[in-house]
């Protein structure tokens, strides 16, 4: 038995289905080179301000490590990411049209600093100094740009051995936050960590500088950017992608800006993280074929 639908039913399912396809939700991450918590605190308010641009509904989404901020851009799970300068060159590369559009205006020249226990007597360089060597050290994060990739890089080339030869044990602690804690308490004597991290944490008064200081800076390189996949003016309609280009440069707000820290963000482009990819195929880290 054939059960007919009123026309007008039919419209107004048909209207309802239409809102919803119109009312889909942009989501962003962000690589988790600090606590969870923190972050979540950092990126809902974020997520409010691109809402309110944008007008769409917006959502951050915490994701638990580096690689999993790439896969969650690869699969569609999010649209926008904060990524470091490595991981926004992995996820892009796997993403056809994805384009990094903003960096911050501090990430064109972004460094790393070497952090030393004050029981290895390492003093402030502007060289490497030899005394590293033998030493235990942590880099923070696998993925990370500011305390894995640009490190390694500087020590290679500089002691001309891997970091596995040259200390007497090598750690990955994860985050920044914990490469300072870690080093801080001894159970690394050295340790490389983003400066942005450092100078923050420093000014919130969550360093201890009698057992941990700062020896060593890093030649500048690019690293953070907002990267967003190239298809979301399908999705979201005509002129999208510049929508949230110009929105995320015209973020003025200082407590929005402090999330991250940054003092404002600046136009980026796929060209500006050349020098990363070629860093990470130099060290292993990426296949050249990529």
């Amino acid at each position: 038995m054939s059960i007919s639908v009123p026309v007008r039913l039919m419209g107004l399912a048909a209207l309802c289905l239409s809102g919803l396809s119109q009312a889909e939700t942009f989501v962003f991450t962000a690589i988790p080179d600090q606590d969870e918590r923190r972050l979540t605190e950092r990126f809902g308010k974020i997520a409010d301000y691109l809402s309110e641009q944008l007008n769409v509904d917006v959502k951050y989404v915490p994701v638990k490590s580096y690689p999993a901020a790439v896969s969650a851009f690869r699969n569609d799970q999010v649209q926008l990411a904060w990524f470091g300068g490595l991981t926004g060159v992995q996820a892009r590369e796997l993403v056809p049209g994805s384009e990094a559009i903003a960096q911050g205006a501090e990430d064109t020249a972004f460094v790393s600093y070497l952090i030393a226990h004050v029981s290895t007597g390492l003093a402030v360089s502007e060289q490497l100094p030899a005394e590293l060597a033998g030493k235990r050290f942590t880099f923070g994060d696998k993925g990370s740009t500011s305390g894995r990739l640009m490190p390694e890089f500087f020590l290679r080339e500089h002691f001309e051995q891997a970091p596995e030869t040259l200390f007497s044990r090598v750690g990955f602690s994860g985050d920044h936050n914990r490469t300072i804690s870690l080093v801080q308490s001894g159970a690394y004597e050295v340790g490389a960590v983003n400066y942005a991290v450092w100078d923050a944490e420093l000014e919130k008064g969550n360093i201890d500088e009698s057992k941990v200081k700062v020896i060593w800076t890093s030649p500048e390189y690019p690293d953070y950017q907002w990267s967003i996949r190239g298809d979301v003016n399908a999705r979201f309609g005509d002129g999208f992608k510049e929508k949230v280009k110009q929105a995320l440069l015209e973020m003025k707000d200082p407590e929005l800006l402090a999330a991250f820290p940054r003092s404002g963000f600046v136009n980026a482009t796929n060209d500006d993280y050349a020098p990363i990819r070629d860093t990470a195929v130099a060290i292993g880290i990426m296949d050249p074929e990529q």
